[in-house]
């Protein structure tokens, strides 16, 4: 098949992936392929390289496939680059295009306008795939290879550099059959020694992080044939509803927890890879009788001992499992249950007045409704533990634990989902890092509420610095008029100021076809009863 440019050769390749939104920043080194997608598609223009990426990743969690980004050659590719790191990080699948010179003078370092030094060597650094595009004959083969790449397990970003010559071009694609790609699977004879393990269990309990998310069916019915208690990481969340009475959840640090952990004979851990901030640096026991199963061979035994390492996909693995599951030792469900009210009842107490917004979010969403949250207090506190999650596609965050990457998360996942509100939690500090997309949020009108939480600089920090130190260092921030700001961008403004303002307030927002930006008044609210410090370690300390 023949296609006029490069333009249209994408889009036909985006329509392959199921893609109608693509997310970027138009340049010289990319106007074939914007002016195509905005023809034939939808073109969103981000106010920033690393908002396309960060929108074009919650895109494709949202929907539970991939999403794609538009930048545009050595300043914008670079721009690109902490989102792809956060990509990378999080395993989840986007493919992102980039603007390239010329094809005669890449490489020459004659100082063409836009042009940088190894700049597939830069996106080699920071994907999981990368290539340049050679000519006008290769250019879908490409394609198709870094897409399939990104949706590989464990995935992670693919970028493609396109010489601008070549976008132009006449393009030649001869779609072929790509090879089928097997899954691993244990052994039956791994299989059968793991089950023996889990069939001789009287207090099980099971961690389920990011490579479980497709697997939701099959973990539910290990966990309820077993009795067992779920734990999960903060990438694990909603692969069982937060709901069902034997999800404990991500809360593996409290102290009811690590009883229980203590007390548990064997645990099934499933597509978590035990990061640092939720196992507080890795000083979490684990029962020795360990069954970890995982996609990514490099996982198993890689942070803890593991006596039954199980190299498969979740799915068929935890299918496999059930066969061996028995109940648990009389008292355990119970148990499980009880620590399950213990560390929520415990946490929604230590929040003081932020408990109200927490269940008044929860209440004014339907079930199926994206929470994006980006690195501040009241997601790393509650939003990432107590505000219930339903479903896996619901839970996005930035996994890599980068500041500013919420609000062009937000605006991914509302317009791959429209028709259900979206909900975006951010501090003053963070959304200061991409304030401009406060503009794209204008411009595109998604349904999505924006809930800052200002307390006028880095509280994270700031709570550290107090803690452990005698002063206070680059934390304090000067802050806008958040009403004032959103009358300039044309957005519709409330405030919190009280706990009696929460419900009213956000059922308002939540309610409306269009953004609203909600702010926390955090002087006015008042203090958690506990300063939040994040689980990270100071040396000497």
């Amino acid at each position: 098949m023949r296609h006029d440019n490069g333009g249209d050769l994408l889009v036909a390749v985006l329509r392959e992936l199921g893609i109608d939104t693509v997310f970027g920043i138009v340049s010289v080194h990319n106007l074939p392929l914007v002016e195509a997608v905005d023809r034939e598609l939808r073109f969103v223009p981000v106010r920033h390289e690393a908002s396309a990426v960060n929108a074009a990743d919650a895109y494709g969690r949202a929907r539970g496939s991939i999403g794609c980004a538009l930048t545009s050659t050595g300043t914008g590719a670079g721009n690109a680059a902490g989102s792809l790191i956060e990509s990378l990080s999080a395993g989840s699948s986007v493919l992102h295009v980039t603007g390239q010179v010329e094809s005669a003078f890449l490489g020459s370092g004659r100082g063409f306008i836009h042009e940088t030094k190894d700049q597939l060597g830069m996106l080699t650094a920071v994907s999981a795939y990368a290539a340049s595009v050679p000519d006008a004959e290769q250019a879908g083969r490409i394609l198709r290879q870094a897409a399939r790449a990104a949706l590989a397990a464990p995935g992670g970003p693919a970028s493609v550099e396109w010489p601008i010559d070549l976008q132009y071009a006449p393009q030649v694609d001869a779609p072929a059959e790509l090879p089928v790609q097997l899954r691993p699977a244990p052994t039956a004879g791994e299989l059968a020694a793991a089950g023996a393990l889990l069939a001789s269990a009287r207090r099980p309990l099971i961690w389920a992080g990011g490579g479980a998310v497709g697997a939701g069916d099959e973990l539910t019915s290990l966990l309820e044939a077993t009795e067992a208690g779920l734990l999960t990481s903060n990438s694990g969340r909603g692969t069982v509803p937060e709901d069902h009475e034997q999800v404990i959840g991500n809360f593996a640090t409290a102290p009811a927890v690590r009883a229980l952990l203590a007390d548990a004979d064997v645990l099934v851990t499933v597509g978590t890879h035990f990061r640092s901030n939720e196992t507080a640096d890795y000083t979490i026991g684990l029962p020795t009788a360990h069954i970890q199963i995982d996609v990514d061979a490099a996982a198993l035994g890689r942070v803890y001992p593991v006596a039954h390492p199980l190299h498969g996909d979740a799915t068929t693995t935890l299918a496999g499992l059930a066969a061996y599951a028995r109940s648990a030792e009389d008292g355990w469900r119970e148990r499980v249950t009880a620590v399950r009210a213990e560390v929520r009842e415990a946490l929604h107490t230590s929040i003081g007045p932020q408990a109200a917004i927490c269940d008044t979010i929860r209440a004014a969403l339907p079930r199926e409704a994206v929470v994006a949250r980006d690195v501040t207090i009241a997601s790393s506190s509650w939003g990432n533990r107590l505000l219930e999650m339903y479903g896996p596609r619901d839970n996005v965050f930035p996994r890599g634990g980068g500041i500013g990457q919420g609000l062009g998360m937000g605006i991914g996942a509302a317009l791959a989902r429209p028709d259900a509100p979206t909900v975006v939690m951010a501090g003053d500090g963070g959304l200061a890092v991409h304030l401009g997309e406060l503009l794209t949020l204008a411009q595109e009108r998604p349904r999505l509420t924006l809930v800052v939480f200002n307390d006028g600089g880095y509280g994270v920090l700031r709570n550290m610095q107090d803690r452990y130190g005698e002063r206070r260092s680059g934390v304090d921030l000067v802050t806008p008029d958040f009403e004032l700001l959103a009358r300039a961008c044309g957005l519709p403004y409330l405030r919190i100021a009280a706990e009696e303002h929460a419900d009213p307030v956000i059922r308002q927002a939540v309610a409306s076809d269009g953004p609203t930006l909600v702010e926390v008044d955090l002087a006015a609210l008042g203090p958690m009863k506990n300063p939040f410090t994040p689980p990270v370690r100071i040396p000497g300390q």
